[in-house]
């Protein structure tokens, strides 16, 4: 099986023997020594599975995962670690953590764990292929929902699908001319300024009373959608 891993550990001697497995099983596996690395790595890239030691330098692993969940709720989370009480493992489970692995541990047992969890992971991709997701700001194409945070947003059939539109381009600037021919029809002889009003109408409903504005005007050139960091609350 292949599939892209992050592994989040200090022990130099623990991170070499996993990477080496890793690597061999057929994974492109990164490596993260610290804390505040790992959150950055795991916030900044498209993940099958993260192997994550608790005790980290800098920030813990259960701070690690506690940041990671409140953007990304679906990514596999498996917890590493010397600590073997059950307050621990389910003070990890309740965070979020998919799996827990005590030290030390069969090589051989990590990787079953690691097929199981990515396959799942999959299936449930599949399923879910309709919902996106930029930071707290969820759609569902089917049932034509939005959402922000848990707050639900009515859209008209217009804004729905220039809000589509730029969550299926995240964080890539859309020029107007763009947005007018691939969300009105390539055979819409309307003016680009339409583009402008529509833009206001969703900033209306999707922005007003959060701290976070997730779209953005790129000056001269159009709009995008801002991958945020984890706040966006209202205010």
């Amino acid at each position: 099986m292949s599939g892209k891993v992050l592994l989040v550990e200090d022990e130099h001697k623990i991170a070499r023997v996993l990477e080496l497995e890793l690597r061999h099983e057929g994974y492109e596996v990164t490596l993260a020594r610290n804390g505040p690395d790992g959150l950055e790595l795991a916030r900044g890239g498209s993940w099958d599975v993260i192997l994550l030691n608790i005790m980290l330098p800098g920030i813990t692993g259960l701070d690690v995962l506690k940041q990671i969940r409140e953007t990304n709720r679906t990514v596999p989370v498996i917890l590493l670690t010397a600590r073997d009480t059950v307050p621990d493992k389910v003070n990890g489970l309740d965070l979020g953590a998919n799996d827990y692995m005590t030290k030390p541990f069969a090589i051989e047992e990590l990787m079953a764990r690691i097929r199981g969890l990515i396959r799942t992971s999959r299936v449930q991709s599949r399923e879910d292929e309709d919902v996106y997701r930029v930071g707290d700001l969820s759609l569902d194409a089917k049932s034509r929902t939005v959402k922000r945070g848990e707050e639900p947003i009515e859209l008209t059939p217009r804004e729905f699908e220039l809000l589509l539109y730029f969550m299926k381009h995240p964080g890539e600037v859309l020029s107007r001319e763009h947005i007018l021919s691939d969300v009105w029809g390539y055979d819409f002889a309307g003016d680009t300024n339409l583009v402008d009003v529509y833009v206001r109408y969703l900033r209306q409903k999707i922005d007003e009373g959060f701290k976070t504005k997730l779209i953005q005007t790129s000056r001269g050139v159009g709009y995008y959608l801002k991958h945020p960091q984890p706040e966006g609350k209202p205010t």
